[in-house]
Order: structure tokens, then sequence, then C-alpha cells
């Protein structure tokens, strides 16, 4: 092997052993035989759809698997051993000194009850690799080089003191802090919005040249790995499809699944123009979760029938607080809401079951959203027998239309969540939203946990059944892709207030307002040095920095 050579995979086999209800287990393979090397000072991305073995092979330089997975045959090598190969002792000496993990929820990764300066600085000193002093002195050296605020004191705050993309950066310099030799960044961006993410991508960019670690970097969007990777690795169903350097693979990609990747978000909806009153009307709305802390400031807003409102911003914007207004879950402290020309009443608790059943709601997570305890004929014939008591055979009727609609085989029905892929968790909840048959769905970041295959399936879907039904949607996002793939009109949300407002065409064409402007610009580009461009051009900061 190469001195310089610092991660070597060969011929990388995975498997799980499965058992479904009634049925005997059987061991299936998720990973097939993937061979990679990484040099130190290098950054390789690993990219493709869901359950495309990208997490899975990240773990294995960790000699880790999670949820019974196993690795059964191939070899890992980390600085010249076999990781494969070690013992307990071995391993805990390797992790979290040689090969750090960053996962993709920062707020999942923190213990709630110590300080962040606690938490970054423990792998460091329970390795001995130096003393609380100096522990502490390198991760301020961190918390600056990731251009966290206040980097001398910002470790003394809790993780619920700090913003998402903060957070971020600083599970980074908890990665950073023992001196790894690799890095594995699984999905560090992808909940985040769009203007955070461009500050979390280019502080790692930077502590990645200023430190010379390696890393994997695992995402489902290509034009993100494009802007830290050397060299990019395209895998689908746990194997290799095409691996190259990051130039080759964007500008030539050399098989139909890379290009189809490249090729994502192609969606083009015709914008429609209001030809009759909104549906619903929000006016003057002011809205807050106490007199001295309010989160919406004066913001109006129509929706039509069949049509799409799509409601964008950073996190903190006031978003989905405007959909828990829209919702009765937040009655507004000032300000009405209107329901076919009539007013609506504010508060959920004191609305008839009919303008119940009108606004449904889909979630942005499809994992936490079902009871992973019942069928997904349960899930879904609950609110036709809540809403219209049909049972028996009509009730199995309906659910199999239902998922018909969704392009969902009828025989779903006998799954749990479980057994289904991120997208068809999804559609699922679609689905359950479709059973009140609703005449508006708010739709809370309903694509953002899912690769962009799967969300441009979802997306599309969605324009088809809102053709059918005439339903209308408020699309929460903080994707400008979707909103361009979806969207009829477009509210952009700025710390409680709407910045800019009305049909697509109007927003989306010049002059625009300075953070329209950082919004538009922050949505990634497949193209080598889009990121040092954009954060050097940029008019203001985004609020979550």
């Amino acid at each position: 092997m190469a001195t310089e050579t610092f991660l070597d995979i060969r011929d990388l086999k995975i498997g799980v052993t499965v058992r479904e209800p009634g049925k005997p287990k059987r061991d299936i393979t998720i990973v097939h035989g993937v061979s990679t090397t990484l040099e130190k000072g290098k950054v390789l991305g690993l990219i493709g759809e869901s359950g495309a073995g990208k997490s899975t092979i990240g773990l294995s330089s960790l000699a880790y698997g999670r949820g019974g997975i196993e690795i059964t045959g191939g070899e890992v090598y980390i600085n010249g051993r076999d990781i494969l190969t070690l013992n307990r002792a071995g391993l805990n000496g390797m992790r979290g000194h040689e090969v750090c993990y960053v996962s993709q929820s920062a707020a999942a990764g923190f213990n709630p009850a110590h300080r962040l300066i606690d938490q970054v600085i423990e792998a460091t000193l329970e390795h001995g690799l130096a003393t609380r002093p100096e522990a502490e002195a390198r991760a301020k050296e961190l918390f600056a080089a990731l251009s966290l605020p206040d980097p001398e004191n910002i470790g003394s705050r809790y993780p619920h003191q700090v913003s998402g993309g903060q957070l971020q950066r600083v599970m980074t310099a908890m990665a950073l802090c023992p001196q790894p030799d690799l890095i594995v960044f699984d999905e560090p961006t992808t909940a985040l919005d769009v203007t955070t993410q461009i500050d979390v991508l280019a502080a790692i960019k930077n502590a990645i040249r200023l430190t010379g670690v390696a890393a994997l970097y695992i995402t489902h969007d290509l034009a993100v790995v494009a802007q830290v990777a050397d060299e990019i690795m395209v895998l689908r169903n746990g194997k290799k499809v095409e691996h190259g350097a990051t130039k080759q693979i964007i500008e030539a990609p050399q098989e139909d699944y890379t290009r189809s990747l490249i090729s994502v978000r192609s969606i083009q909806h015709e914008e429609q123009k209001a030809t009759a009153e909104p549906i619903i009307r929000m006016e003057n709305i002011v809205a807050g979760y106490s007199k001295n802390h309010i989160v919406l400031n004066d913001v109006s807003v129509d929706i039509y029938a069949g049509q799409t409102l799509a409601v964008v911003g950073e996190s903190g914007s006031g978003k989905s607080t405007l959909a828990r207004v829209l919702t009765g879950l937040l009655p507004p402290q000032s300000g009405q809401i209107t329901f076919e020309g009539r007013p609506l009443t504010q508060s959920q608790d004191a609305r008839p079951l009919d303008d119940l059943r009108d606004i449904q709601m889909i979630y942005q997570m499809a994992d936490t959203a079902m009871n992973p305890r019942q069928s997904v004929g349960t899930i879904i014939g609950r609110p036709i027998e809540f809403y219209f008591g049909i049972k028996g055979k009509a009730l199995k009727d309906k659910i199999a239309e239902l998922l018909e609609k969704i392009e969902l085989p009828a025989e779903m029905a006998d799954r749990y969540p479980a057994e289904l892929s991120g997208g068809q968790k999804q559609r699922v909840c679609i689905a359950r939203a479709l059973a009140a048959q609703p005449k508006v769905i708010i739709c809370d970041e309903v694509t953002s946990a899912l690769d962009p295959l799967v969300a441009d399936g979802i997306l599309k879907l969605l324009l088809d059944l809102q053709a059918r039904e005439n339903v209308a949607y408020f699309f929460i996002t903080h994707d400008l892709a979707t909103v361009k793939a979806i969207a009829d009109s477009i509210a952009v949300m700025h710390l409680g207030k709407l910045a800019r407002y009305g049909p697509k065409s109007e927003v989306l064409t010049p002059p625009f307002d300075d953070y329209t402007d950082l919004l538009l610009s922050s949505v990634p580009e497949m193209k080598l040095g889009w990121l040092e461009n954009v954060i050097s051009t940029r008019k203001i900061e985004s609020a979550g920095n």
C-alpha cells in the first residue's frame, strides 16, 4: 500500500438478516464488493439515492454496522492495518481518535444536559490526547475556523441555545478536536435551509483545508458534494456505478444513472393565474408564543383552489408558524382568516368537523408521522372511517383506490411502515391526507428528507393529484428548486415578515430585494467553484449565521 493512502476499502461486502412477520428469517446483501481508496487531505464524495449503501460504507471505516448490519466480507485498511480484525480495545482506540463521525442530525447528536465545550472535547480527553486547557484552546480555535460567533464563549452554551447551522458546525469541531486522520460526514447539511447550508459547507471546506484531514462526504445531492469533494463515487443498490474526479463526474458522466442524478429536478410547472376568489385569505396576521415573542408580523397571503402557494425562507422565518395559525393550533393575536368567503374559527378546538376535514397536513418526517404498529391500511383508513363513517368492504375498496392514486399496489395495505422505503412512506402520508377529501393540504417540507430522485417522483405525484382533485397546496419549503418546480405563487418570508409576495413569474423576476437575492443565489449549482463565488458576492448574511 502506498504510504500516502490512508483508507483502503477492498471488496467490501455487507449484509443484514431480515425478519418479516410470518416469514422465515433470511440474509440479504446490501453492499456488493465495493472497493475504494482515499489519500490524506483528500475528500471522497459518496452519492446515491436512499438505500444505495452510502452511510453503510461510510460507517465501515469505523468497523461499525448499525441496525443489525454486519460486515460479511472484504478488508478495511486504516493507516495500513485491517480494522475489521481489531479487538474491542483496538476499535475503541481507533474510533474518536483516528476516525471521527459527523451525523446528519446535530440536534440528536448532542446531550441537551451538557454544555457544548464539554461535549466537543470529550473524545480528546478520553483518548488522552491533550490536557483539558489544551483541548479547550483547540476547540476555541476550531470554533473560529468554522466561523462560529463569539468563539471564546459559545462553548459555554447548551445545544438548544444555538441555531441548527451553528450546532452542525459545533459537531464538526467536535470531530476535528481529536485531530483525526479521517472524518465521515454523513449528510451534514441535508436538514438545513439553503442559506445556512452555504455557511456550513464553506466552514467544513475551510476546516478540511486548514487541518489536512481526509474526509468521506456522504450525500444525495450531487451539486452539494461537487463543492467539497476531490473525487466522487456514485452508488446504487449497494454497488459502485461510477468513480472519478469531481470535474469528470459532473461534466462528463459515463453512466446513465449518474446522468439522471445530474438532470434531476427537470419538472416544468406552468404557473396558473388566479381567476376566482381565494379559497383561503389570511389578512394582517400577527402571531407568536407570548406578547413578548412575536413570530409573525402583519402577514397577508391568499391560497387559490387547484393552485400552490409556496412559502419559502430560512429556519426561523415564520413558515411553520404561519401553517400553525392556518390549522388553528396557534390562534393569531390579531388578523383574520377567511375560508370560502366566511370567517374561519381561529382555534382548532372550536372548529366544526367539516372545517377540520377540509384542511389536512402532510409532515416532513414520514417516519415519525405514522404509528409503526399500524398497517398502511389502518393508517389510510382511519380518516375515511372518522370523517365519513365508512367501514367493512367499502373501507377496503376506498383504501385500495387511494393506494392506486399514489401509485402503490393494493397489497401495500398489509405492510407496516418499517417495511417501506422513504418515498413509499411519504406517499402513504399523502394518501392519508387525501382520504379526508380536503380542499387545502399543508405540505410541510415534504421532500426535504428524501433524495432528489425520490423527491422528484413525489412532486410529480402531488402535481398530478392537484390537477385531478383540484386541491390547493400551502407548500412550506426552503428549497428554491422545489419552488420553481411546483409553485403558482410564492411568499418569501424573512424574520416573520413578507419580504416578497406574488405570482411565481413576478417573484422570480429581478430586480430582487437583498434577502430574495440571497435565497435564489444559495441554491447549489452543478459548477466547480460555485460555493466560493456565492460567498464572495452575496449582499447580506443569512439570519442563521
